[in-house]
């Protein structure tokens, strides 16, 4: 396979500011899922897309490639579809499977990308996500009255139909796919992961927080 890394890490952040170059363990936020892609892959084959000139300064220090992203999918709602095409437009050589590193998830577990590789090329998937099994008892607030979603309220946990979260660690994608406009193909494969590192999504200070505790204590895995 000839794998395009991407790490879209865009500047805006509102509600925890320069987030995505804030340090966690004295590393920029974003290096976290550089280093990470680095450990797999040439540098070559790793592209940062960004609208920040910190950010962009940070990664070519980093040797990593820059793709200067325009402002019209560089805001809040820009989706991860329009970055990536918009990253395939971009860079020379061809590709035919995208990697996305999320920078929000730096976190990762050091033998998930080897193994999800393993899967996705075995079962010639489309797609490859990362999901989480959720253990809370959802519910919806209708009329200022509580509604249980997946459960019956007095059932036990453990007999709950089990639901997952997409937990943004990692994505997988045929080229073709996204040419096509989806993030995710039709023959998708949801792998499962138990991992702590799977609750890391940050965008809040507390979120960070956790990450931090995280970091330090699961630095060698």
């Amino acid at each position: 396979m000839n794998i395009l890394f991407i790490i879209p890490a865009r500047g805006g952040s509102k509600r925890l500011p320069n987030k995505n170059i804030r340090a966690l363990g004295g590393i920029p936020l974003f290096v976290h899922s550089v280093n990470y892609a680095k450990s797999f892959s040439s540098e070559e084959d790793i592209f940062v897309s960004t609208d920040h000139y910190e950010i962009k300064r940070i990664a070519i220090d980093a040797g990593v490639n820059v793709i200067d992203r325009p402002k019209d999918i560089s805001g809040d709602l820009a989706s991860t579809i329009s970055v990536v095409k918009h990253a395939l437009g971009t860079v020379e050589k061809a590709y035919d499977t995208v990697v996305i590193l999320q920078p929000t998830n730096p976190l990762r577990p050091k033998h998930l990308l080897t193994e999800a590789l393993e899967i996705y090329k075995e079962g010639s998937f489309d797609s490859l996500m990362t999901v989480t099994h959720s253990k809370y008892k959802l519910g919806k607030i209708i009329n200022q009255k509580f509604k249980p979603f997946n459960y019956s309220l007095g059932q036990r946990s453990q007999d709950i139909e089990p639901l997952y979260y997409e937990n943004g660690l990692l994505y997988i994608i045929k080229v073709t796919e996204v040419l096509k406009g989806t993030i995710l193909g039709k023959n998708n494969y949801p792998m499962i992961l138990k991992h702590p590192f799977s609750r890391i999504d940050i965008d809040t200070l507390e979120d960070f927080e956790l990450a931090e505790f995280f970091y330090k204590k699961y630095d060698d895995e």
